[in-house]
């Protein structure tokens, strides 16, 4: 239950986002100049602020660390599958495979913060740092080999991975802004959180979730049940202080980006399939994502 009631004010800014985009004169139109804005300019400011200012002590967040990118390639190993089991059509299986280990960050920073204060974001910072540009090469990858996209164009482009390596090497480097910079670009993160959430709820929509729904269960499954119950089985037995064990079994199990209807659109995939899965799963997380940390508090 205290689980359920940590993530109530995150999960409400989703339903708020839900509610304003049906009923309000906010509609899609204005809602996808606000994921713009948050996908280009917000989150990456708050990526690069938190990846320099994290102090990255790899030998007492190795384990966590570790067992996190094994989770995210277990998800990656798991979405795959689908394409011998299923057999999807091969843009719909390019365009899908990202959904079943890519992670919403604005859900996961936000709660990190709430689970363990500025050590949790800390925590959290890390894990991402590290496995956004992981998820985004294998995202882009697949849906460059089915496009006339050219991975590495869609690489040097990408606001995430160019914002994610910036902080870790300016952080590597001891290179840090000044503090009014670093304000700028705190206020800015701030603004993420909430408008990222908002347009997590305007984004969802299940148009064309009937046509490819065996695809989805399937990937909704490794995301939402598969990864997290590997994260929480392997982390029992690995020396892990218990911020460490909820923040990697959280990141597990979070429910796929929502940025990724924004790259299969772009890289021409299946927008509509990526678009309901990511409703599928964000609203299916409201109950599953506070189940597993239950387990592990």
């Amino acid at each position: 239950m205290s689980s359920a009631l940590l993530l109530i004010p995150d999960f409400s800014l989703i339903l708020i986002g839900w509610l304003l985009v049906r009923y309000s004169p906010f509609d899609r139109a204005f809602w996808a100049g606000i994921e713009r804005l948050v996908y280009f300019v917000l989150f990456p400011a708050l990526l690069l602020q938190s990846t320099n200012s994290a102090k990255f002590d790899f030998s007492s967040t190795s384990a966590m660390l570790g067992l996190a990118l094994a989770t995210t390639a277990f998800g990656m190993v798991g979405g795959y599958l689908v394409k011998w089991v299923l057999r999807p059509d091969a843009i719909d299986f390019a365009s899908g495979l990202q959904t079943a280990f890519r992670f919403n960050s604005y859900i996961a920073l936000a709660i990190a913060a709430r689970l363990g204060g500025n050590e949790g974001l800390a925590l959290m910072a890390i894990i991402v740092g590290c496995s956004v540009p992981i998820c985004n090469v294998v995202a882009v990858w697949a849906l460059a080999r089915h496009g006339e996209s050219r991975l590495w164009r869609e690489l040097a482009r990408n606001p995430l991975i160019l914002a994610t390596a910036g902080g870790l090497l300016t952080n590597v480097l001891g290179l840090h802004p000044p503090e009014v910079v670093g304000m700028i670009l705190g206020r800015l993160g701030s603004a993420s959180t909430a408008l990222g959430l908002m347009t997590v709820g305007a984004g969802l929509q299940m148009t064309g979730a009937s046509a490819t729904a065996g695809p989805m269960a399937w990937w909704s499954g490794v995301k939402l049940l598969a990864m997290p119950c590997f994260a929480w089985f392997v982390g029992r037995y690995l020396p892990l202080t218990t911020l460490q064990y909820q923040i990697v079994v959280l990141y597990a199990s979070l429910p796929t980006a929502s940025s990724a209807y924004i790259l299969a659109v772009r890289m021409g995939g299946n927008g509509p399939l990526v678009a309901a899965t990511i409703s599928v799963m964000t609203i299916a997380a409201i109950i599953t994502t506070p189940l597993w940390l239950a387990l592990v508090s």
